[in-house]
């Protein structure tokens, strides 16, 4: 656990020469963190203004671009904070609370992507049963789902740590599996299983499309690429997090910080971008709301 929470929480001390470079390092980051809120806000802007967008695809995208905004949240105001100090100081409560939002929002991407695929799947393998499958309840739930499960899963795991912090527990705590066979069922349910998932339904999805006609085809081409290429660059960041955990001693130290600032970067900025260029209706509306 101790490994896990050093890999996750950002912190500037070892990493950059704060006090050298600190207001440009903090004038980079801001103008990035901005440029996330607003990437991601006017995508779900969009989205909740124009009526035709309240389809359950538009909801599950403007989910997961709000679970984008909240996921940076868990690292750039404190990024920013240690910029601006001479002296950065972390709380061990502090820690926790950022190792359970980042993991519990991670997996929620997943879970996100997840209810995208089986909306996809059902509107192109089943369009005769879709407004009977993905009705408001089924929407709601889904989204209920991927943030309430991983949440559930990584208090278990943040108490845990809790509870193995103090003298008396200590011990038993590095000797005991028990935390070490939970974290790899969380792992499982709140990546594995979803990516299994994903990938199984976008293989029904591509079968059914080739056997079907060219608008079919051209309908989830248009509809599914971009969760492809959302999946593609997040799967991606998450194999590599759990490298680092892994390799940690190993790995230097100036590398993991930078890599990891990927997972609050280049993800929350490339998601807007490819729903707001791929997504014919978000596109044109975009458009509009700009000319």
């Amino acid at each position: 656990m101790d490994e896990v929470l050093n890999a996750t929480y950002l912190t500037l001390d070892g990493y950059v020469e704060v006090n050298k470079y600190r207001y440009v390092y903090f004038f980079i980051f801001f103008i990035l963190y901005s440029l996330i809120i607003c990437s991601n806000s006017t995508i779900v802007y969009i989205i909740w203004i124009h009526i035709n967008l309240h389809e359950p695809m538009y909801i599950f995208i403007a989910a997961l671009l709000l679970n984008c905004v909240l996921y940076s949240t868990t690292v750039y105001p404190k990024l920013l904070i240690d910029f601006l100090s001479e002296k950065q100081v972390t709380t061990y409560s502090a820690c926790l609370f950022q190792f359970f939002t980042f993991y519990t929002l991670g997996s929620s991407e997943f879970f996100l992507l997840a209810a995208m695929a089986y909306d996809r799947y059902v509107a192109i393998c089943k369009p005769l049963q879709y407004q009977t499958i993905m009705g408001k309840t089924t929407v709601s739930i889904f989204l209920a789902v991927a943030w309430l499960v991983p949440a559930c899963h990584i208090v278990v795991l943040t108490a845990g740590s809790i509870f193995c912090n103090n003298s008396v527990n200590h011990l038993y705590c590095v000797t005991s599996k028990a935390l070490s066979i939970y974290g790899m069922v969380v792992l499982f349910n709140g990546a594995l299983f979803p990516m299994l998932f994903i990938l199984f339904t976008y293989i029904k999805i591509i079968i059914v499309a080739c056997q079907s006609c060219g608008n079919v085809r051209k309908k989830a081409a248009q509809t599914c690429l971009p969760h492809v290429l959302v999946l593609i660059n997040y799967s991606c960041l998450v194999t590599y997090d759990m490298v680092i955990v892994r390799l940690e001693s190993e790995f230097p130290k100036t590398a993991r910080f930078i890599m990891t600032l990927q997972f609050v970067t280049y993800n929350p900025l490339c998601n807007p971008i490819i729903y707001g260029l791929k997504m014919k209706e978000i596109s044109k509306n975009l458009k509009r709301l700009f000319s």
